[in-house]
């Protein structure tokens, strides 16, 4: 059985995550998808609009993922190894970078193989972001706020 594994933060779910999963289920037969936990997306210096909770709850939900798990921190290696995944799917906006260079020796060490997929053009989280500021004036805040029940200002 090959086992693929992947992760993301997965705000504001759209196309682009959508095709990643489908494209990646095409090449294993079980894909776990790791989801960032919130503390690890203000780690990376960003915040999710949407809760972790309902973030994992609706890429579980996705018919091309098998599991869905949480991801702590950035050690993608250590989370193949710990899952038994022989194949990791990331965006190839990585590519021929120094950085993903040395991964892909690592990897390799180890029997695990990187597969890159394009980006979905024009669509992003960030995105998406950006046009509901733009239209309608909300910002993660005063998602966040709305989301937990307070009024909002937008």
């Amino acid at each position: 059985m090959v086992i693929g594994y992947t992760t993301g933060v997965y705000d504001l779910f759209h196309v682009g995550h959508l095709n990643l999963l489908k494209n990646a289920k095409g090449l294993c037969d079980k894909l776990i998808v790791g989801v960032t936990v919130d503390e690890l997306v203000l780690y990376k210096g960003k915040r999710a609009m949407i809760p972790f909770e309902d973030r994992i709850e609706i890429v579980r939900s996705c018919r091309y993922v098998d599991a869905a798990v949480p991801q702590y921190d950035m050690d993608k290696l250590s989370a193949c190894k710990k899952l038994g995944a022989s194949i990791l799917f990331v965006g190839d906006d990585w590519y021929g970078t120094e950085k993903w260079k040395q991964y892909e020796e690592d990897f390799a060490r180890e029997g695990i193989k990187i597969i890159y997929f394009p980006y979905t053009k024009g669509v992003s989280s960030t995105k998406i972001t950006q046009a509901l500021h733009d239209a309608r004036g909300w910002s993660t805040e005063a998602a966040q706020k709305l989301m937990s029940g307070g009024e909002n200002n937008g």
